[in-house]
């Protein structure tokens, strides 16, 4: 974000904008599974490869991703948690939150008990990127996704 200048003026014109992005990215090393390939497709439009991905895919997608969100850590999580354990200069406290924390994910990712008992509100933020079509009702189809996964798993 640039500084704060005087009011412009003739002496002092307005500086020149340099974009800084809210979040920036590194690489995305995150591995990611395959939920499925039904319900989208490519489509050639005025020339244009365009992604259509249909309702019941953006479901299954939300729901598998509730599902994931509850019962699993990513890898990279995981090692950040086994780190400490390693760590010499760890305390007493750091260590055991982080044993605590790992035989909680442990049980969680057997499927049956979630990483946490979350009574709070499914919260989902999508965005449709260039040349993607849906079909226009992605947020009844992600909030569908969302109510299944709570009801067909052990989900509060």
């Amino acid at each position: 974000m640039n500084a704060p200048t005087p009011i412009p003026s003739a002496a002092t014109p307005v500086p020149p904008y340099r974009h800084t992005p809210l979040f920036p990215l590194g690489a995305d090393t995150a591995p990611y599974r395959k939920i499925t390939s039904e319900g989208v497709r490519v489509e050639h439009v005025l020339g244009k490869e365009m992604l259509v991905v249909t309702r019941e895919a953006l479901r299954a997608l939300s729901e598998a991703a509730f599902g994931d969100i509850n019962h699993y850590l990513r890898p990279g999580h995981l090692q950040q948690l086994r780190n400490i354990l390693d760590d010499g200069e760890a305390s007493p406290n750091d260590k055991f939150v982080a044993l605590d924390f790992l035989k909680n994910a442990n049980i969680a990712a057997g499927g049956v008990l979630p990483m946490c008992q979350d009574t709070g509100t499914a919260i989902i933020m999508g965005k449709t990127g260039f040349r993607v079509i849906t079909d226009g009702d992605d947020e009844a189809a992600l909030s569908e996704g969302a109510r299944d996964a709570y009801l067909r798993r052990n989900l509060r």
